[in-house]
Protein backbone atom coordinates (compact mmCIF):
# COMPACT_ATOMS: atom_id res chain seq x y z
CA UNK A 1 0.00 0.00 0.00
CA UNK A 2 1.44 3.26 -0.92
CA UNK A 3 -1.88 5.45 -0.48
CA UNK A 4 -1.30 8.58 2.73
CA UNK A 5 -1.97 7.04 6.00
CA UNK A 6 -4.03 9.49 8.38
CA UNK A 7 -2.59 8.99 12.24
CA UNK A 8 -5.52 9.88 14.52
CA UNK A 9 -3.78 11.07 17.63
CA UNK A 10 -6.32 11.25 20.79
CA UNK A 11 -5.43 13.71 23.72
CA UNK A 12 -7.65 15.57 26.45
CA UNK A 13 -4.63 18.02 29.22
CA UNK A 14 -1.89 15.91 28.17
CA UNK A 15 0.52 18.32 26.84
CA UNK A 16 4.09 17.29 28.04
CA UNK A 17 3.11 13.89 26.60
CA UNK A 18 1.44 14.56 23.16
CA UNK A 19 4.99 16.56 22.64
CA UNK A 20 6.34 13.45 23.21
CA UNK A 21 4.24 11.69 20.94
CA UNK A 22 4.71 13.95 18.06
CA UNK A 23 8.29 13.92 18.45
CA UNK A 24 8.38 10.26 17.90
CA UNK A 25 6.04 10.37 14.64
CA UNK A 26 8.20 13.02 13.36
CA UNK A 27 11.18 10.72 12.94
CA UNK A 28 9.16 7.87 11.01
CA UNK A 29 11.07 5.67 8.43
CA UNK A 30 7.58 6.22 6.69
CA UNK A 31 6.87 9.72 5.99
CA UNK A 32 3.85 9.52 4.09
CA UNK A 33 1.32 10.56 6.10
CA UNK A 34 -0.59 12.92 7.78
CA UNK A 35 -1.31 13.47 11.98
CA UNK A 36 -5.02 14.86 13.17
CA UNK A 37 -4.91 15.20 16.68
CA UNK A 38 -7.83 15.10 18.18
CA UNK A 39 -8.16 16.92 21.09
CA UNK A 40 -11.51 15.93 23.66
CA UNK A 41 -11.25 19.63 24.76
CA UNK A 42 -7.79 20.38 26.41
CA UNK A 43 -6.71 23.82 27.18
CA UNK A 44 -4.41 26.79 25.25
CA UNK A 45 -0.92 24.41 26.22
CA UNK A 46 -2.13 21.28 24.01
CA UNK A 47 -3.13 24.16 20.85
CA UNK A 48 0.87 25.71 21.46
CA UNK A 49 2.03 22.08 21.17
CA UNK A 50 0.80 21.63 17.99
CA UNK A 51 1.34 24.46 16.55
CA UNK A 52 5.01 24.69 17.85
CA UNK A 53 5.77 21.06 16.02
CA UNK A 54 3.38 22.12 13.15
CA UNK A 55 6.46 24.26 11.39
CA UNK A 56 8.91 21.75 12.65
CA UNK A 57 6.82 18.58 10.95
CA UNK A 58 8.00 17.01 8.39
CA UNK A 59 4.12 15.76 7.10
CA UNK A 60 0.95 17.99 7.58
CA UNK A 61 -0.71 18.46 10.84
CA UNK A 62 -4.32 19.18 11.92
CA UNK A 63 -5.87 19.93 15.21
CA UNK A 64 -9.49 19.20 15.75
CA UNK A 65 -11.15 19.91 18.89
CA UNK A 66 -14.17 19.58 20.90
CA UNK A 67 -15.65 21.02 24.38
CA UNK A 68 -14.73 18.72 26.86
CA UNK A 69 -18.02 17.26 28.55
CA UNK A 70 -16.61 14.00 30.15
CA UNK A 71 -14.38 11.42 28.33
CA UNK A 72 -16.10 11.41 24.75
CA UNK A 73 -13.35 9.28 23.10
CA UNK A 74 -16.13 7.82 20.41
CA UNK A 75 -17.31 11.14 19.30
CA UNK A 76 -13.70 12.79 18.98
CA UNK A 77 -12.10 10.27 17.22
CA UNK A 78 -14.83 9.86 14.87
CA UNK A 79 -14.30 14.28 14.31
CA UNK A 80 -10.50 13.12 13.49
CA UNK A 81 -11.44 10.45 11.51
CA UNK A 82 -13.78 13.30 9.71
CA UNK A 83 -11.15 15.90 9.54
CA UNK A 84 -8.67 12.86 7.88
CA UNK A 85 -8.11 12.91 4.07
CA UNK A 86 -5.71 9.26 4.23
CA UNK A 87 -7.45 6.07 2.82
CA UNK A 88 -6.31 4.41 6.01
CA UNK A 89 -6.75 5.03 9.51
CA UNK A 90 -3.68 4.24 12.92
CA UNK A 91 -5.38 5.30 16.07
CA UNK A 92 -2.64 6.30 18.62
CA UNK A 93 -3.49 7.16 21.78
CA UNK A 94 -1.63 10.99 22.75
CA UNK A 95 0.37 8.82 25.69
CA UNK A 96 1.98 6.44 23.14
CA UNK A 97 5.18 6.61 22.05
CA UNK A 98 5.76 5.10 18.32
CA UNK A 99 9.22 3.58 17.55
CA UNK A 100 10.86 4.75 14.17
CA UNK A 101 8.99 1.92 12.17
CA UNK A 102 5.91 2.61 13.51
CA UNK A 103 4.16 3.55 10.35
CA UNK A 104 6.45 1.45 8.11
CA UNK A 105 5.10 -1.50 9.85
CA UNK A 106 1.07 -0.61 9.95
CA UNK A 107 1.56 0.08 6.61
CA UNK A 108 3.39 -3.23 5.47
CA UNK A 109 0.57 -5.06 7.16
CA UNK A 110 -2.57 -3.37 5.90
CA UNK A 111 -4.72 -5.82 3.70
CA UNK A 112 -7.81 -5.33 2.65
CA UNK A 113 -10.92 -6.54 4.41
CA UNK A 114 -8.74 -6.77 7.43
CA UNK A 115 -8.00 -4.65 10.70
CA UNK A 116 -4.46 -4.39 12.36
CA UNK A 117 -4.31 -4.77 15.93
CA UNK A 118 -1.00 -3.73 17.26
CA UNK A 119 -0.21 -3.90 21.57
CA UNK A 120 1.92 -1.59 23.86
CA UNK A 121 4.57 -1.96 26.95
CA UNK A 122 3.06 -0.32 30.38
CA UNK A 123 5.85 2.41 31.55
CA UNK A 124 5.72 3.23 35.02
CA UNK A 125 4.96 6.42 36.95
CA UNK A 126 8.51 6.98 37.88
CA UNK A 127 9.96 6.52 34.45
CA UNK A 128 6.95 8.39 32.64
CA UNK A 129 7.95 11.58 35.14
CA UNK A 130 11.79 11.05 34.02
CA UNK A 131 11.15 10.68 30.64
CA UNK A 132 8.99 13.81 30.34
CA UNK A 133 11.21 15.75 32.83
CA UNK A 134 14.29 14.88 30.96
CA UNK A 135 12.75 14.89 26.86
CA UNK A 136 14.15 10.98 26.78
CA UNK A 137 13.43 9.72 23.32
CA UNK A 138 12.63 6.49 24.85
CA UNK A 139 11.51 5.39 21.61
CA UNK A 140 15.07 5.40 20.32
CA UNK A 141 16.28 3.07 23.23
CA UNK A 142 17.69 0.01 22.44
CA UNK A 143 17.12 -4.02 23.79
CA UNK A 144 19.47 -3.32 26.27
CA UNK A 145 18.38 -0.26 28.11
CA UNK A 146 14.69 -2.06 27.98
CA UNK A 147 16.11 -5.17 29.52
CA UNK A 148 17.73 -2.58 32.66
CA UNK A 149 14.18 -0.78 32.71
CA UNK A 150 12.26 -4.25 33.02
CA UNK A 151 14.97 -5.33 35.71
CA UNK A 152 14.34 -2.06 37.71
CA UNK A 153 10.50 -2.14 37.34
CA UNK A 154 10.43 0.71 35.09
CA UNK A 155 8.21 -1.19 32.29
CA UNK A 156 5.80 -3.97 32.74
CA UNK A 157 7.32 -6.30 29.78
CA UNK A 158 9.61 -6.54 26.96
CA UNK A 159 7.60 -8.88 24.39
CA UNK A 160 6.24 -6.10 22.37
CA UNK A 161 9.51 -4.76 21.08
CA UNK A 162 10.57 -8.22 19.56
CA UNK A 163 10.44 -8.41 15.64
CA UNK A 164 9.23 -11.54 14.06
CA UNK A 165 8.07 -12.51 11.01
CA UNK A 166 4.90 -13.97 11.73
CA UNK A 167 3.40 -14.53 8.62
CA UNK A 168 0.21 -16.18 8.46
CA UNK A 169 -0.15 -16.81 12.16
CA UNK A 170 -1.15 -12.89 12.09
CA UNK A 171 -4.26 -14.36 10.94
CA UNK A 172 -4.90 -16.87 13.67
CA UNK A 173 -7.28 -14.91 15.71
CA UNK A 174 -9.37 -13.51 12.97
CA UNK A 175 -12.04 -13.61 15.03
CA UNK A 176 -11.18 -12.42 18.41
CA UNK A 177 -12.79 -9.00 19.67
CA UNK A 178 -11.52 -9.63 23.48
CA UNK A 179 -8.15 -7.32 23.97
CA UNK A 180 -8.02 -4.98 20.58
CA UNK A 181 -7.69 -1.33 21.65
CA UNK A 182 -7.52 1.86 19.90
CA UNK A 183 -4.30 2.89 21.44
CA UNK A 184 -2.92 0.82 18.68
CA UNK A 185 -4.99 0.03 15.64
CA UNK A 186 -5.35 0.69 12.36
CA UNK A 187 -8.01 0.30 9.87
CA UNK A 188 -8.88 1.16 5.80
CA UNK A 189 -11.33 4.46 5.58
CA UNK A 190 -13.64 2.92 3.94
CA UNK A 191 -14.22 0.00 6.64
CA UNK A 192 -14.86 2.91 8.98
CA UNK A 193 -16.95 4.69 7.00
CA UNK A 194 -19.26 1.45 6.01
CA UNK A 195 -19.57 0.30 9.69
CA UNK A 196 -20.09 4.31 10.63
CA UNK A 197 -16.86 4.43 12.83
CA UNK A 198 -17.21 4.45 16.63
CA UNK A 199 -20.45 4.57 18.38
CA UNK A 200 -21.26 8.01 20.08
CA UNK A 201 -23.16 6.77 22.58
CA UNK A 202 -19.94 5.21 24.69
CA UNK A 203 -19.48 8.31 27.26
CA UNK A 204 -16.76 8.22 30.27
CA UNK A 205 -14.40 5.66 29.84
CA UNK A 206 -14.12 2.08 28.01
CA UNK A 207 -15.43 -0.21 25.33
CA UNK A 208 -16.21 2.30 22.53
CA UNK A 209 -13.03 0.53 21.00
CA UNK A 210 -14.19 -3.15 21.63
CA UNK A 211 -17.74 -2.01 20.11
CA UNK A 212 -15.64 -0.65 16.95
CA UNK A 213 -14.00 -4.20 16.39
CA UNK A 214 -17.10 -6.00 17.61
CA UNK A 215 -19.11 -4.21 14.67
CA UNK A 216 -15.74 -4.59 12.07
CA UNK A 217 -16.26 -8.63 12.67
CA UNK A 218 -19.97 -8.43 12.16
CA UNK A 219 -19.04 -7.01 8.69
CA UNK A 220 -16.84 -9.57 7.93
CA UNK A 221 -13.56 -7.18 8.28
CA UNK A 222 -11.01 -9.76 10.15
CA UNK A 223 -8.46 -9.07 12.79
CA UNK A 224 -4.92 -8.97 12.32
CA UNK A 225 -2.12 -9.16 14.44
CA UNK A 226 0.19 -6.64 15.11
CA UNK A 227 2.25 -8.57 18.19
CA UNK A 228 5.71 -8.22 17.60
CA UNK A 229 5.92 -5.84 14.75
CA UNK A 230 3.68 -2.35 15.92
CA UNK A 231 4.46 -2.58 20.27
CA UNK A 232 4.23 1.28 21.54
CA UNK A 233 5.64 2.72 24.58
CA UNK A 234 2.54 3.54 26.74
CA UNK A 235 3.73 6.22 29.10
CA UNK A 236 1.54 6.41 33.03
CA UNK A 237 -0.97 8.12 33.14
CA UNK A 238 -3.98 8.33 36.21
CA UNK A 239 -7.40 6.37 35.76
CA UNK A 240 -10.00 7.50 34.04
CA UNK A 241 -13.52 8.37 35.32
CA UNK A 242 -15.43 5.05 35.24
CA UNK A 243 -18.70 5.95 36.10
CA UNK A 244 -20.27 5.02 33.20
CA UNK A 245 -18.95 1.72 32.31
CA UNK A 246 -21.43 -0.24 33.69
CA UNK A 247 -23.78 1.85 31.01
CA UNK A 248 -21.09 1.10 28.33
CA UNK A 249 -21.00 -2.91 29.48
CA UNK A 250 -24.97 -3.05 28.37
CA UNK A 251 -24.43 -1.25 25.13
CA UNK A 252 -21.86 -3.92 24.38
CA UNK A 253 -23.63 -6.72 25.24
CA UNK A 254 -26.14 -5.93 23.23
CA UNK A 255 -23.77 -5.50 20.05
CA UNK A 256 -22.24 -9.10 21.21
CA UNK A 257 -25.51 -10.71 21.18
CA UNK A 258 -26.58 -9.28 17.89
CA UNK A 259 -25.29 -8.66 14.45
CA UNK A 260 -25.91 -5.15 14.14
CA UNK A 261 -22.71 -3.44 11.90
CA UNK A 262 -23.12 0.42 11.84
CA UNK A 263 -22.99 2.38 15.44
CA UNK A 264 -26.25 3.69 16.66
CA UNK A 265 -24.63 7.15 16.87
CA UNK A 266 -22.03 7.62 14.39
CA UNK A 267 -19.74 9.43 11.85
CA UNK A 268 -22.99 10.22 9.95
CA UNK A 269 -24.58 11.83 12.90
CA UNK A 270 -21.55 14.14 13.67
CA UNK A 271 -22.76 17.99 14.11
CA UNK A 272 -20.39 20.70 12.42
CA UNK A 273 -19.70 22.79 15.65
CA UNK A 274 -16.70 21.21 16.16
CA UNK A 275 -13.52 23.67 16.06
CA UNK A 276 -11.00 22.57 13.43
CA UNK A 277 -7.95 24.27 12.25
CA UNK A 278 -6.40 24.69 8.74
CA UNK A 279 -4.18 21.78 7.80
CA UNK A 280 -0.79 22.93 9.07
CA UNK A 281 2.92 22.25 7.75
Amino acid sequence: MTDLISIIVITYDNAEALDAVLRALAYQSDQNFEIVVADDGSGPETARVVQNWASRLPMPIKHVWQEHMGFRGGEIRNRGIRASVGRYCIFLDGDCLARADFVATHRRLAEAGWFVTGNRILISRQLTEAVLAGGLAAETWGLARFLSERLRGGINRVVPLLRLPLGPLRRFCRNAWRGAKTCNMSIARSDLDFIDGFDTSYTGWGLEDTDLVVRLLHAGVQRKDGRFATGVLHLWHSDLDRRNLQDNERRLREVLTGNRIQAKQGLSTLHDEVKAQATMR
